[in-house]
């Protein structure tokens, strides 16, 4: 296995939970069917302050340098997201809560080099279905300029999967590592998939998509 092997057989064993997070009910379970501009604004914001502090975490700990100097870059980005998002919403904005819920509770668990990096592609993947999500909800509210914003921000996360496969690439020794980095992007997209799925089973909601 190698870089360009990781994110296809990702999205080839995850297709199930890759198609489903990438509905339209993304949103309604993001925002607790509270569709409103301000209400899909600040779950963006706070998602973008989440992946901030996770990206932290890993770059203080870190001891391979061109890791944590990823790490440090994912930061620094995902900060200027954040206030890229904050700068969307009428009025300040300052996410109290950073958690991330159960995505970075998962990503936070990771130890290994090679599991974290597998874990940035893992989000990313995610990051995908959910930023083109708000992509449509602004194209659909006519709003371009939010929607354009969103644009960014999912090419930038993208971009992020591919530097860590990059990463996985010069640092791999063996089999072991890219087994590591594929079962940990698989293991947050299931963590994000299961959280997806009972977000909307609280609300009566069913994830399959309707035939």
């Amino acid at each position: 296995m190698n870089a360009d092997d990781v994110r296809p057989a990702v999205e080839e064993s995850m297709a199930t939970e890759l198609e489903r997070l990438g509905s339209s009910k993304l949103l309604v379970a993001r925002t607790n069917a509270d569709l409103t501009i301000d209400r899909v604004l600040r779950a963006a914001a706070d998602g973008e302050r989440a992946a901030a502090d996770t990206f932290e975490a890993w770059a203080d700990d870190e001891d391979r340098e061109d890791a944590r100097d990823a790490f440090a870059a994912f930061r620094d980005q995902e900060r200027d997201h954040y206030e890229r998002v904050a700068a969307l919403l009428e009025g300040d904005y300052e996410a109290d809560d950073a958690d991330g819920g159960a995505m970075h509770e998962r990503l936070r668990a990771l130890e290994t080099t090679a599991e974290r990096l597998g874990g940035v592609v893992g989000r990313s993947l995610v990051g995908d279905r959910t930023h083109l999500q708000v992509v449509n909800f602004f194209v659909n509210e006519g709003d371009e300029r939010r929607a354009d914003a969103f644009r960014d921000l999912r090419r930038e996360t993208t971009a992020q999967g591919d530097q860590a496969l990059a990463v996985l690439e010069d640092g791999c020794d063996d089999t072991e590592d890219w087994e590591r980095a594929r079962s940990a992007a698989e293991a947050v997209i299931g963590v994000a998939y299961d959280d997806y799925a009972a977000s909307l089973d609280e609300l009566g909601l069913d994830p399959k998509p309707i035939c």
